[in-house]
């Protein structure tokens, strides 16, 4: 399955039916009144947070989304079945925003959240409803009322307590499977990350925290360059973010300045990213060039009055220290 977190559909609640004209015709009933029954109410269209999809793959696929119109009343007082609800599954963290005008119509950011999104329009009323003592055989009904529509886009913005960033083959992918039971793909490129991931993090006294692998952070991630564009909304809802750097990640970086340009990246796309709480990881410890540098680079984040955790994501040299501090940092927020 592809991860979607991004895609457009028209939605529509169902119509209501139609109110129904009919006559009592019985025999040796001469007079018989007008018994037209009431069309059903249109079904409405609703969202639901599941926690058995994680991704927007299914409305991709199906991008028309109509819920059950009501059925039109009948003869002999008989009223037309409402229509049913159509619910729509969405993953924990998905923002419903109008296609037109980019208002936001729902955030979906709790478990098992339900939301109308549409109304079903109101079933007619049949001429059984409109007999008086001075029209005792009307001859009309009422049509229904048409259901609620809009196109909509839905966004997901995935939810985690920890977010990695760092430029692509810092080690990201190779840390949250040491510390989690995610699988992302390894590789000595970069690029190997094409999907956000998630891994639940087994903490002490059984206490857990969601941590997020984004994919694709470069220069220029703001105004698309990289895979950064179209993940960079996955950060914004994390608690914390673990800034990975690799100081030997090309011959000519400088892991300084890689901190100063994806904090840059960050404040462009939303300044309110930038004002997250950080943590420091000197990734790939077990490497006697990046071991030479680390004397270079704590000072640099002291003065920031920033926490450095030296790690090793090969060997998990520095992790349980690491886990401490997210725990501290989490929790006593």
């Amino acid at each position: 399955m592809s991860f979607i977190d991004e895609v457009k559909i028209y939605a529509k609640a169902g119509d209501g039916g139609a109110g129904c004209v009919s006559f009592r015709r019985e025999k040796f009933v001469p007079f018989g009144g007008p018994n037209g029954g009431d069309g059903g109410r249109g079904g409405d269209l609703i969202l639901e947070v599941s926690s058995q999809v994680s991704t927007l793959y299914d409305l991709r696929l199906h991008p028309h989304q109509k819920a059950e119109r009501g059925k039109h009343g009948m003869g002999q007082d008989r009223h037309g079945a409402g229509g049913d609800d159509l619910v729509i599954p969405v993953p924990l963290g998905t923002i419903v925003k109008d296609a037109e005008t980019g208002e936001i119509l729902a955030d979906m950011a709790e478990p098992e959240q339900r939301v109308v999104l549409l109304k079903g329009g109101r079933g007619g009323q049949g001429n059984a409803r409109f007999a008086t003592s001075t029209n005792k055989a009307p001859k009309f009904a009422q049509p229904g009322e048409p259901g609620e529509e809009r196109v909509i886009r839905l966004e997901l913005k995935l939810m985690a307590d920890v977010g990695l960033l760092g430029f692509p083959s810092v080690g990201k992918s190779s840390l949250i499977t040491r510390v989690s039971s995610a699988r992302p793909k390894i590789a000595d490129y970069p690029f190997t990350t094409l999907v956000p991931h998630l891994g639940v993090v087994e903490y002490k006294n059984y206490r857990t925290f969601v941590m997020a692998d984004i994919p694709g952070i470069i220069e220029g991630a703001h105004e698309g360059a990289g895979l950064g564009h179209r993940f960079l909304r996955h950060v914004e809802r994390t608690r914390i973010l673990l800034h990975l750097l690799d100081p030997c990640r090309t011959h000519d970086s400088n892991p300084l300045d890689d901190y100063e340009t994806l904090n840059r990246e960050l404040a462009l796309f939303n300044p309110e990213l930038a004002e997250k709480p950080q943590i420091i990881v000197i990734n790939k410890m077990d490497l006697p060039d990046v071991q030479a540098l680390l004397p270079e680079i704590v000072p640099y984040f002291d003065r920031l009055g920033l926490k450095v955790f030296p790690v090793s994501a090969a060997t998990g040299e520095g992790i349980p220290a690491l886990l401490d501090e997210i725990a501290a940092t989490i929790w006593t927020e």
